[in-house]
Parts: structure tokens; sequence; C-alpha cells
């Protein structure tokens, strides 16, 4: 049962699967925050790992790599061929409005705007407003609220690009979505949510803001890969 990107074994990966962009993340979380972990993928890097969770959930992460087509690949596989029913990312985004989102905001990414021409392909030149699933939205909110951490429900944006004229993202293009109130930019959840609807399964990305895009501010490469401790807290009580 194993697909070109995943080695997996029926019945190695959870029905639940925390996605992160970075491998270096899901080996950390795996580490941090699972018990009797087992290693189920290495191929191309992208490590996957399932275990149990200290109220005994079988849980999985893993690294689905930088950007809209690699994550796409990712899910898909993990939907179609190993029976995932719910994906929740764990990355990290630039802030767009730095007063209300500083770094390390927790952000709930409720629908995800683009730059990409993925779904124009899909819907014939029509627009399709991808979305998280409501329900796991609301869980999420309600178990943020018990956990005591506070977070910020957003329309994010994922973006094709990073780079954009020397800066982490083109000013002219952030400062249009961020006049109209978008609140995060990442590369990938506008995927994720669009799978989501035509495979019928749970989706929900959770970011921690690593970036401020209009000052440059940011958090170390090894900060974003190990300490975004809330989230995933988070992202396991789902």
């Amino acid at each position: 049962m194993s697909t070109p990107h995943n080695e997996a074994k029926p019945g190695d990966i959870a029905e639940t699967v925390l996605l992160a962009g970075d491998p270096r993340r899901a080996e950390w979380a795996a580490d941090a925050f699972l018990r009797k972990v087992t290693k189920y993928n290495s191929v191309r890097n992208m490590s996957g790992f399932t275990g149990l969770t200290d109220d005994d959930k079988k849980v999985s992460v893993q690294g689905s790599g930088m950007g809209m087509p690699s994550l796409s690949i990712y899910v898909h596989e993990l939907v179609v061929n190993y029976g995932v029913k719910r994906i929740i990312r764990i990355g990290s985004a630039g802030s767009l409005q730095k007063d209300r989102l500083p770094l390390r905001s927790i952000v709930l990414a409720q629908a995800a705007c683009s730059d990409s021409a993925l779904n124009h392909r899909r819907f014939h030149g029509m627009s399709f407003a991808p979305t998280a699933t409501p329900s796991l939205l609301w869980a999420a909110q309600c178990s943020a609220r018990d956990l005591g951490i506070h977070v910020n429900v957003e329309n994010i944006l994922s973006s094709d690009t990073f780079y954009g004229d020397g800066i982490p993202f083109d000013a002219a293009a952030w400062k249009i979505f961020a006049e109209y109130g978008v609140g995060a930019v990442e590369m990938e959840t506008a995927e994720l949510y669009t799978l989501a609807a035509l495979h019928k399964f749970e989706a929900l990305t959770i970011l921690t803001v690593s970036d401020i895009v209009e000052t440059l501010e940011g958090i170390s490469p090894d900060e974003r890969a190990t300490s975004f401790e809330r989230m995933l807290r988070l992202a396991l009580s789902l």
C-alpha cells in the first residue's frame, strides 16, 4: 500500500494527522508530545510518526514540504491511500496585521484567499472560497478557551511565493490583502481546504506568527521548528 512518497503500511497512520511543512517540526512534535512513537515514513526525508497522546488517542504527525503543490501530494495520498479522516495543519505564518497579530500569536484560519493558479484551473477561471471545517474550527475555539490559549480567528492568504523584490512577500500584493482585513500569509492552507471539500475530510489550519511582513521582524529557524508548544497542545486536544 506504499505510495511514491510514503512507505507506510496499512494501519501505520492514524485517522487524525497533524501536518507540518517542516519535517523537523513533525519530529519535534512526535518526540515532545506523543508516546509509544513509531516512524512510518522517511521517503525524501519527509518524516512521519504515529504515537499516542496522554489520553491514549492515536495521532500521526508528518511533514508536507513547502507550498501548495507539495502539500497536495501528501494530503492526496494520506486521504485516498491511507484513509485519513482529519488533517490539522500546524504551521508558521507572516502577520499582515502587526497590531493585532504580533510575533507568536496563534491563528485559526477560517478561510484562505490565494494568489495561486491552482483553483483557477480547477474551476475554469471561476473563484472558489476554501474554508475550514466549521465544526473543527468551533471545537478549536472551545478547546483554546479551556486550555487558556488566546487564539485569533482570521482569514489568511496562501501564496505561491515567499520572496518578492528582495522581501518575504511582495509589498504591493500583501498590502491589498491587508487592506481587506486578511490577517496572515502562509503557503499551504488554500489547497488543504480545497482538497478537504473535494475528498470530504475534516481540515483546520492552526498557525503561529513567526514573522511580521511589514517590518521583517521574525523568529529563528530553530524556534520555528521546535518552540510552537501552544499550537501543538491545541492541535492535540482536538
